[in-house]
């Protein structure tokens, strides 16, 4: 096995030319409880870039794309130690086993978790984030802690496929989750043509939902593929009180009008805010009308494992 590997660094919250290419990096070895894998394939995610530049500091209030080369604080858990390899999606092997891991095998095809569930008593939500709390998938290997992996080893899809789904499904199918989606849901997307997005609606459609979803008109015929009933455009809005369920990927100026067209006693689940975090709300809409509101990005372990 190589003592050093190729991979691509972050070397600083900011464009991609904080993304530097390496072909001498150290390769890691796994200490006890963890797996040394080998990547077959990453994917490429919006939470990627928001880490890059930095998108989830506080102080950041704009669009994704308006990070903040200044913070410190910029990751999932807070400032990051640099360089960075990022990548939050991973299709890999198992290659090498720390002391006390006696599975999964060597030779195993594995997934992980992007945001992957280390509960404390003080803390049952804790989490941290491949690729921004620890080194990812944007390289020849990585070290994942064992509990986390899952064997795919019989999945008939390829490695690529694989392993552009994590990131994009293990969020869609935890924001379906926790909004308690089942046959016969209307259920709102935004964001639809985006990862998350469209996970979400073939999700939902595979639970049997009826699905509106929200999408620029060039990619209307693709989320229709994926499951969607009706599709509409960017700057529509839904009808107010038509939907059970609210799966928002995209905050920003229209939110209210996406949180009107919830029925009475419906459910709003969020897990990204592309158009910007900052919303205006009036409370008496959420009490008034009994409506139930979900934060989505811990994903438990029941939720990944039945994905």
């Amino acid at each position: 096995m190589p003592a050093t590997m190729r991979g691509v660094q972050l070397t600083g919250h900011g464009g991609p030319e904080r993304l530097v290419w390496n072909e001498a990096i150290p390769r890691p070895d796994p200490g006890p409880g963890e797996v040394l894998v080998k990547v077959l394939a990453a994917g490429v995610n919006n939470t990627d870039i928001n880490t890059r530049v930095g998108w989830y500091a506080p102080e950041v209030t704009g669009a994704t794309v308006e990070g903040d080369v200044a913070v410190e604080a910029g990751g999932w858990g807070g400032a990051l130690d640099f360089p960075r390899i990022q990548g939050a999606d991973l299709c890999g092997r198992v290659v090498a086993l720390g002391e006390g891991v006696t599975a999964p095998a060597i030779g195993v095809r594995v997934i992980c978790p992007t945001s992957q569930p280390e509960p404390t008593a003080e803390h049952p939500v804790r989490f941290r984030v491949i690729g921004s709390e620890y080194d990812g998938a944007f390289a020849e290997y990585c070290v994942v802690p064992a509990h986390q992996l899952y064997d795919v080893s019989a999945a008939p899809l390829s490695d690529v496929e694989i392993g552009a789904m994590p990131c994009a499904f293990g969020t869609a199918f935890t924001l379906l989750h926790r909004a308690r989606v089942t046959s016969g849901d209307r259920v709102l997307v935004t964001g639809a043509s985006g990862g998350v997005g469209l996970a979400a609606v073939m999700l939902a459609h595979h639970l049997g939902a009826e699905v509106t979803a929200q999408a620029a008109a060039a990619k209307a015929d693709a989320v229709r593929a994926a499951g969607a009933e009706r599709v509409l455009g960017r700057g529509e809005v839904a009808e107010a009180g038509s939907v059970d369920v609210v799966v928002d990927l995209v905050g920003g100026p229209h939110w209210r009008a996406v949180l009107n067209a919830l029925r009475p006693g419906g459910r709003y689940a969020v897990a990204g805010a592309i158009a910007g975090p900052m919303v205006e709300m009036d409370l008496r809409e959420v009490y008034l009308r009994d409506l139930s509101l979900f934060g989505c990005t811990y994903t438990a372990p029941e939720v990944f494992a039945g994905l």
